[in-house]
Protein backbone atom coordinates (compact mmCIF):
# COMPACT_ATOMS: atom_id res chain seq x y z
CA UNK A 1 0.00 0.00 0.00
CA UNK A 2 2.82 2.54 0.74
CA UNK A 3 4.17 1.72 -2.98
CA UNK A 4 0.98 3.51 -4.13
CA UNK A 5 0.86 6.18 -2.16
CA UNK A 6 4.29 7.54 -2.55
CA UNK A 7 3.56 8.64 -6.18
CA UNK A 8 0.77 11.02 -4.72
CA UNK A 9 2.79 12.01 -1.56
CA UNK A 10 5.63 13.37 -4.14
CA UNK A 11 2.84 15.02 -6.90
CA UNK A 12 2.08 17.15 -4.62
CA UNK A 13 5.24 17.84 -2.96
CA UNK A 14 6.41 19.08 -6.22
CA UNK A 15 3.42 20.12 -7.80
CA UNK A 16 3.53 23.14 -4.60
CA UNK A 17 6.92 23.73 -5.85
CA UNK A 18 5.95 25.25 -9.18
CA UNK A 19 2.68 26.61 -7.47
CA UNK A 20 4.37 28.86 -5.02
CA UNK A 21 6.28 30.55 -7.96
CA UNK A 22 3.40 32.33 -8.11
CA UNK A 23 3.54 34.04 -4.73
CA UNK A 24 5.82 36.71 -5.07
CA UNK A 25 4.27 39.24 -6.60
CA UNK A 26 6.17 42.23 -4.88
CA UNK A 27 9.26 43.72 -4.34
CA UNK A 28 10.41 41.48 -1.23
CA UNK A 29 14.33 40.91 -0.56
CA UNK A 30 15.43 38.54 2.93
CA UNK A 31 16.91 40.34 5.37
CA UNK A 32 20.67 40.66 5.72
CA UNK A 33 20.78 38.71 9.49
CA UNK A 34 19.14 35.65 7.38
CA UNK A 35 20.03 32.26 8.22
CA UNK A 36 22.44 30.50 5.48
CA UNK A 37 22.22 26.58 4.38
CA UNK A 38 24.45 24.28 3.16
CA UNK A 39 24.13 22.98 -0.37
CA UNK A 40 20.46 21.87 -1.92
CA UNK A 41 19.39 23.67 0.91
CA UNK A 42 20.17 26.94 0.37
CA UNK A 43 16.95 28.42 -0.63
CA UNK A 44 14.79 27.99 2.27
CA UNK A 45 16.20 30.06 5.13
CA UNK A 46 13.00 31.19 6.24
CA UNK A 47 11.09 27.88 6.08
CA UNK A 48 8.92 27.63 9.69
CA UNK A 49 10.07 23.59 10.39
CA UNK A 50 9.95 24.34 13.83
CA UNK A 51 6.13 25.75 13.67
CA UNK A 52 3.85 22.56 15.68
CA UNK A 53 1.92 22.10 12.62
CA UNK A 54 4.93 21.33 10.85
CA UNK A 55 6.36 19.30 13.49
CA UNK A 56 3.36 17.09 13.92
CA UNK A 57 3.44 16.28 10.29
CA UNK A 58 3.55 12.07 10.23
CA UNK A 59 4.62 11.57 6.64
CA UNK A 60 1.45 9.63 6.16
CA UNK A 61 -1.59 11.91 6.65
CA UNK A 62 0.00 14.80 6.52
CA UNK A 63 3.28 15.75 4.83
CA UNK A 64 5.53 18.85 5.63
CA UNK A 65 7.49 20.40 3.12
CA UNK A 66 9.13 24.08 2.19
CA UNK A 67 8.78 26.39 -0.26
CA UNK A 68 10.95 29.23 -1.62
CA UNK A 69 10.35 31.63 -4.45
CA UNK A 70 12.05 34.86 -5.62
CA UNK A 71 12.00 36.89 -9.17
CA UNK A 72 14.42 40.19 -9.03
CA UNK A 73 12.30 42.75 -10.59
CA UNK A 74 8.56 43.12 -11.88
CA UNK A 75 5.45 45.59 -11.47
CA UNK A 76 2.42 46.05 -9.41
CA UNK A 77 -0.24 48.88 -10.82
CA UNK A 78 -2.79 50.12 -8.12
CA UNK A 79 -5.21 52.26 -9.35
CA UNK A 80 -3.41 54.22 -11.50
CA UNK A 81 0.09 54.02 -10.11
CA UNK A 82 2.59 51.95 -11.17
CA UNK A 83 5.11 50.49 -9.03
CA UNK A 84 8.00 48.99 -9.79
CA UNK A 85 9.40 45.78 -7.31
CA UNK A 86 12.73 44.88 -6.73
CA UNK A 87 14.08 41.16 -5.49
CA UNK A 88 11.29 38.99 -4.51
CA UNK A 89 11.23 36.38 -1.45
CA UNK A 90 8.41 34.15 -0.67
CA UNK A 91 8.99 31.76 1.64
CA UNK A 92 6.60 29.01 3.97
CA UNK A 93 5.51 25.59 5.32
CA UNK A 94 3.38 23.72 3.42
CA UNK A 95 1.18 20.87 5.12
CA UNK A 96 0.02 18.77 2.08
CA UNK A 97 -2.89 16.41 3.57
CA UNK A 98 -3.72 12.96 2.12
CA UNK A 99 -7.43 14.40 0.96
CA UNK A 100 -5.27 16.55 -1.79
CA UNK A 101 -5.67 19.75 0.33
CA UNK A 102 -3.02 21.70 1.79
CA UNK A 103 -2.22 24.07 4.42
CA UNK A 104 0.25 27.20 4.82
CA UNK A 105 2.13 27.75 7.32
CA UNK A 106 4.07 30.92 7.41
CA UNK A 107 7.41 31.77 9.21
CA UNK A 108 7.90 34.34 11.75
CA UNK A 109 7.54 37.72 9.95
CA UNK A 110 5.13 36.42 7.35
CA UNK A 111 5.61 34.71 4.21
CA UNK A 112 6.55 37.51 2.13
CA UNK A 113 9.23 39.93 3.19
CA UNK A 114 9.52 43.37 0.99
CA UNK A 115 12.61 45.25 0.08
CA UNK A 116 11.37 48.85 -0.65
CA UNK A 117 11.04 50.20 -4.10
CA UNK A 118 11.02 53.83 -5.27
CA UNK A 119 7.33 55.36 -6.34
CA UNK A 120 8.35 56.70 -9.55
CA UNK A 121 7.68 60.82 -9.50
CA UNK A 122 7.62 60.09 -5.89
CA UNK A 123 5.25 62.33 -3.74
CA UNK A 124 4.19 65.10 -6.83
CA UNK A 125 3.33 62.28 -8.94
CA UNK A 126 1.41 60.39 -6.15
CA UNK A 127 -0.51 63.80 -4.81
CA UNK A 128 -0.27 66.99 -7.33
CA UNK A 129 -1.26 68.58 -8.52
CA UNK A 130 -4.21 69.79 -6.46
CA UNK A 131 -6.77 72.53 -6.59
CA UNK A 132 -6.71 71.40 -2.42
CA UNK A 133 -4.92 74.16 -0.90
CA UNK A 134 -3.52 71.86 1.84
CA UNK A 135 -2.21 69.67 -1.06
CA UNK A 136 -1.31 72.39 -2.70
CA UNK A 137 0.93 73.75 0.27
CA UNK A 138 2.54 70.42 0.59
CA UNK A 139 3.04 69.88 -3.18
CA UNK A 140 5.00 73.89 -3.41
CA UNK A 141 7.82 72.20 -0.84
CA UNK A 142 8.29 69.29 -2.70
CA UNK A 143 11.84 71.12 -4.46
CA UNK A 144 13.79 68.52 -2.08
CA UNK A 145 14.21 65.46 -3.38
CA UNK A 146 14.33 64.11 0.38
CA UNK A 147 10.76 65.40 0.96
CA UNK A 148 9.21 64.05 -2.54
CA UNK A 149 11.02 60.62 -2.33
CA UNK A 150 8.16 58.03 -2.04
CA UNK A 151 9.15 54.50 -1.23
CA UNK A 152 6.77 51.59 -1.49
CA UNK A 153 6.79 48.10 0.35
CA UNK A 154 4.94 45.24 -0.42
CA UNK A 155 4.54 43.47 3.48
CA UNK A 156 2.59 40.16 4.35
CA UNK A 157 -0.69 40.30 6.01
CA UNK A 158 -2.39 36.77 7.70
CA UNK A 159 -1.46 33.55 6.12
CA UNK A 160 -1.35 32.48 2.68
CA UNK A 161 -4.33 29.78 1.41
CA UNK A 162 -5.81 28.17 -1.40
CA UNK A 163 -3.23 26.16 -2.90
CA UNK A 164 -4.42 25.28 -6.20
CA UNK A 165 -1.43 22.58 -6.96
CA UNK A 166 -1.97 21.76 -10.68
CA UNK A 167 -2.28 25.27 -11.15
CA UNK A 168 1.61 25.15 -10.88
CA UNK A 169 2.23 23.37 -13.89
CA UNK A 170 -0.30 24.88 -15.75
CA UNK A 171 -0.61 28.37 -17.48
CA UNK A 172 -3.89 30.89 -16.82
CA UNK A 173 -4.74 29.43 -13.48
CA UNK A 174 -4.47 31.00 -9.79
CA UNK A 175 -2.03 29.06 -7.55
CA UNK A 176 -2.71 30.77 -4.14
CA UNK A 177 -4.16 33.91 -2.53
CA UNK A 178 -1.44 35.77 -1.28
CA UNK A 179 -2.76 38.30 1.03
CA UNK A 180 -0.71 41.83 1.50
CA UNK A 181 -1.00 45.35 2.01
CA UNK A 182 1.45 48.15 0.65
CA UNK A 183 3.51 50.47 2.98
CA UNK A 184 4.02 54.43 1.60
CA UNK A 185 6.82 55.85 3.10
CA UNK A 186 7.06 59.85 2.92
CA UNK A 187 8.10 62.77 5.52
CA UNK A 188 4.58 63.97 4.94
CA UNK A 189 2.59 60.70 4.72
CA UNK A 190 4.25 59.49 7.99
CA UNK A 191 5.41 56.01 9.44
CA UNK A 192 1.91 54.39 8.85
CA UNK A 193 0.63 55.18 5.53
CA UNK A 194 -1.04 51.76 3.94
CA UNK A 195 -2.88 51.11 1.12
CA UNK A 196 -4.66 47.71 2.50
CA UNK A 197 -4.83 46.32 5.67
CA UNK A 198 -5.00 43.18 7.71
CA UNK A 199 -9.15 43.63 7.73
CA UNK A 200 -8.83 44.58 4.00
CA UNK A 201 -6.18 43.18 1.94
CA UNK A 202 -4.99 43.44 -1.32
CA UNK A 203 -5.53 39.85 -2.40
CA UNK A 204 -2.85 38.48 -5.29
CA UNK A 205 -4.17 35.19 -6.70
CA UNK A 206 -0.98 34.81 -9.75
CA UNK A 207 -0.95 32.57 -12.19
CA UNK A 208 1.79 31.12 -14.37
CA UNK A 209 1.75 33.02 -18.19
CA UNK A 210 4.78 30.86 -18.86
CA UNK A 211 5.50 27.45 -18.33
CA UNK A 212 8.50 27.15 -15.59
CA UNK A 213 11.53 24.77 -17.07
CA UNK A 214 11.09 22.03 -14.16
CA UNK A 215 14.38 19.92 -12.36
CA UNK A 216 15.00 17.72 -9.52
CA UNK A 217 17.59 16.90 -7.41
CA UNK A 218 18.47 14.78 -4.34
CA UNK A 219 20.12 15.48 -1.97
CA UNK A 220 21.31 14.14 1.99
CA UNK A 221 20.04 15.55 5.19
CA UNK A 222 22.93 18.36 5.45
CA UNK A 223 22.10 19.78 2.37
CA UNK A 224 24.72 17.98 0.10
CA UNK A 225 24.12 16.81 -3.39
CA UNK A 226 23.67 13.02 -3.54
CA UNK A 227 21.92 10.77 -6.24
CA UNK A 228 20.74 8.25 -3.47
CA UNK A 229 19.60 11.36 -0.69
CA UNK A 230 16.77 11.00 1.39
CA UNK A 231 15.50 14.58 0.61
CA UNK A 232 14.48 15.70 -3.22
CA UNK A 233 14.79 19.13 -4.38
CA UNK A 234 12.35 20.44 -6.84
CA UNK A 235 13.68 23.65 -8.67
CA UNK A 236 10.81 25.58 -11.07
CA UNK A 237 12.60 28.18 -12.71
CA UNK A 238 11.72 31.04 -15.19
CA UNK A 239 7.96 31.38 -15.27
CA UNK A 240 6.70 34.94 -15.76
CA UNK A 241 3.28 35.31 -13.66
CA UNK A 242 0.88 37.96 -13.25
CA UNK A 243 -2.60 39.29 -11.85
CA UNK A 244 -5.37 41.47 -13.24
CA UNK A 245 -7.98 39.72 -10.85
CA UNK A 246 -7.33 41.39 -7.21
CA UNK A 247 -9.12 44.74 -6.40
CA UNK A 248 -7.58 47.49 -4.20
CA UNK A 249 -8.97 49.57 -1.47
CA UNK A 250 -8.58 53.08 -0.32
CA UNK A 251 -5.27 54.57 1.15
CA UNK A 252 -5.01 54.69 5.29
CA UNK A 253 -2.97 56.13 7.88
CA UNK A 254 -1.47 58.81 5.70
CA UNK A 255 -0.60 62.50 7.15
CA UNK A 256 -1.74 63.27 10.83
CA UNK A 257 -5.15 61.29 11.77
CA UNK A 258 -5.47 60.16 7.56
CA UNK A 259 -5.59 63.45 7.01
CA UNK A 260 -4.07 62.95 2.95
CA UNK A 261 -6.08 59.57 3.01
CA UNK A 262 -8.41 61.19 0.31
CA UNK A 263 -5.42 63.06 -1.77
CA UNK A 264 -4.10 59.53 -2.23
CA UNK A 265 -6.46 57.52 -3.00
CA UNK A 266 -8.10 60.69 -5.54
CA UNK A 267 -4.77 61.07 -7.60
CA UNK A 268 -3.87 57.13 -7.49
CA UNK A 269 -7.77 56.18 -8.87
CA UNK A 270 -8.45 54.46 -4.98
CA UNK A 271 -10.10 52.59 -4.59
CA UNK A 272 -9.47 50.28 -7.13
CA UNK A 273 -11.85 47.49 -8.98
CA UNK A 274 -10.65 44.36 -10.16
CA UNK A 275 -9.85 44.20 -13.57
CA UNK A 276 -7.98 47.65 -13.07
CA UNK A 277 -4.68 46.43 -11.67
CA UNK A 278 -2.17 44.41 -12.78
CA UNK A 279 0.62 42.71 -11.31
CA UNK A 280 3.93 41.43 -13.07
CA UNK A 281 6.17 38.68 -12.04
CA UNK A 282 9.33 38.11 -14.07
CA UNK A 283 11.23 35.09 -14.22
CA UNK A 284 10.35 33.74 -11.07
CA UNK A 285 12.93 30.96 -9.13
CA UNK A 286 10.57 28.25 -7.02
CA UNK A 287 11.75 25.22 -5.14
CA UNK A 288 10.42 22.88 -2.87
CA UNK A 289 12.35 20.77 -0.59
CA UNK A 290 10.26 17.54 0.74
CA UNK A 291 11.17 13.77 1.48
CA UNK A 292 11.87 11.61 -1.32
CA UNK A 293 9.90 9.19 0.15
CA UNK A 294 7.69 10.52 3.09
CA UNK A 295 6.34 6.45 3.35
CA UNK A 296 10.06 5.79 4.99
CA UNK A 297 10.09 8.19 7.83
CA UNK A 298 6.42 7.77 9.64
CA UNK A 299 5.43 9.03 12.05
CA UNK A 300 8.38 11.00 12.45
CA UNK A 301 8.24 13.05 9.10
CA UNK A 302 8.38 16.84 10.26
CA UNK A 303 10.53 15.89 13.20
CA UNK A 304 13.20 14.58 10.85
CA UNK A 305 12.38 17.95 8.37
CA UNK A 306 13.07 19.81 10.95
CA UNK A 307 15.93 17.82 12.60
CA UNK A 308 17.62 17.74 8.92
CA UNK A 309 17.07 21.76 8.03
CA UNK A 310 19.08 22.45 11.63
CA UNK A 311 21.88 20.60 10.59
CA UNK A 312 22.52 22.22 7.41
CA UNK A 313 22.81 25.76 8.88
CA UNK A 314 26.16 27.24 8.30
Amino acid sequence: MRSIRRIPILARAGTVAVVTALATLASVAPSSAATQLNGSWGPFTRCPVDAPAMLAADGQIDTAICIASSSASGSIKLGSSQVPTGKTDLQAGVITHSNGTSTVVSPPGGALVAEPAQLPGGLLGLMCPSDIPVVTAICKQLTDNSLNRVTATVESVNTPTDFKLLAGVMKGQPIISLPVRIKLDNPFLGGSCYIGSAANPIVLRPQNATAPSVKTERFDGDGTPNTTGVLNRLSALGANQGDTTYAVPGANGCGLLGILDWAVNLKSGLPSAAGNNNVVLNSASTYVAAFSSPDTVVPNEGRLLAEYWHSAVR
